[in-house]
């Protein structure tokens, strides 16, 4: 998907090499890909992010939730109202603020629409 993104002359921030031994690439950014371009619209599990502007909040949170996709989503924002608010108009599993990806077991974790089938973690992940 990397390499398609690339021949297509996506704008490469950083990244998209693979190391000539096991399955490794580089933490990857494109910048304003097409909002129809398979790496927007398919779901990768790899460091790969796609970073478009927006001038509104919801602009923004149309674009991030019009998929068909929903595991997770993060705000950045030094504004404590404003990540509240972004953080409860996302429509997917688990949204982080501020941070990334940590994942704490005590709590379910999975995602929504076509994102993941059920919940790990927690109560939900022992009892399935």
């Amino acid at each position: 998907m990397i390499d398609r993104a690339k021949a297509s002359g996506f704008s490469l921030l950083c990244g998209g090499n693979f190391r000539t031994r096991g399955y490794y690439v580089e933490p990857t950014v494109f910048v304003d890909v097409p909002t129809n371009s398979e790496i927007w619209t398919e779901e990768v599990f790899g460091p790969v992010l796609c970073v478009r502007g927006f001038d509104t909040e919801e602009e923004a949170l149309n674009e991030a939730n019009n998929t068909r996709f929903g595991l997770a989503a993060a705000v950045m924002s030094g504004d404590p109202a404003r990540c509240e608010r972004v953080m409860r108009n996302f429509r997917c599993g688990i949204v982080w603020v501020n941070c990334s990806q940590p994942c704490f077991t005590q709590l379910p974790w999975g995602g929504v629409k076509r994102s993941g089938i059920g919940r790990d973690n927690g109560d939900a992940g022992f009892w399935r």
